[in-house]
């Protein structure tokens, strides 16, 4: 079982088999609370994981974590920060490997899986990067792996300029507001089964941070 965490957009937690039965999940939709609320989040999958995929009865079980999956954005700094953290420092702690995973890849795949029998059109997971502008990523069905297959992105774009922009890949417009947790670690799943985790050592900030360093101060001749 694989445990998925995302903070790109609000907080996300859940436990997935490779199967993608979903043993667990818990989110809050809160975009700035990141930090005070996944401890809280991560006990409640745990505890709930334990008792078997969700719509089954069973007694309570060991969760046999194999991987945590941690959504690496595009997001904002603080929010990717908080998330990324959660993962590395639980990963590490039950020394498990940590699996990046694009945010906007599980939020494609579910919109897939919802309908796993309708033929998509392209399209483009589109996301509130603030500052009145969108992160964008297009989208046109999976690859042999069960992986969504990505066409541009992720990239900025002015809120004001987003329909033009999409309308140049020929994709329909997705919004989405929640990265849902349980898909993120399905996502992860897919990618060690393929022996294809990203390589995604830094998240996808897609802007610098709001705060920098000082820059040094001038040497003061005597």
């Amino acid at each position: 079982m694989i445990l998925g965490i995302d903070t790109s957009l609000g907080t996300a937690v859940a436990i997935a088999d490779a199967d993608g039965a979903v043993h667990a999940e818990a989110a809050s939709s809160d975009p700035l609370g990141h930090a005070e609320i996944i401890g809280s989040l991560l006990q409640t999958v745990l505890t709930d994981a334990a008792r078997g995929p969700i719509g089954q009865t069973s007694a309570p079980q060991p969760v046999a974590l194999t991987a945590v999956a941690a959504g690496m954005g595009p997001g904002p700094f603080t929010g990717l920060r908080v998330g990324i953290a959660a993962a590395r420092a639980f990963a590490l702690g039950r020394g498990i490997p940590v699996v990046p995973v694009a945010s906007h890849d599980a939020a494609a795949l579910a919109a897939m899986l919802a309908d796993p029998f309708a033929d998509l059109p392209r399209f483009a997971v589109v996301t509130d990067a603030r500052r009145r502008e969108f992160a964008y990523t297009v989208y046109e069905g999976v690859d042999d792996d069960g992986l969504p297959v990505r066409v541009a992105g992720p990239a900025l774009v002015k809120r004001d300029e987003i329909d033009q922009t999409l309308a140049g890949f020929a994709a329909e417009r997705r919004d989405v507001t929640v990265i849902p947790a349980a898909m993120v670690a399905l996502v992860a799943a897919r990618s060690l089964a393929a022996d294809r985790v990203a390589q995604l050592d830094e998240p996808l900030y897609l802007r610098a941070p709001d705060v920098t360093p000082p820059a040094p101060r001038k040497k003061v001749g005597s």
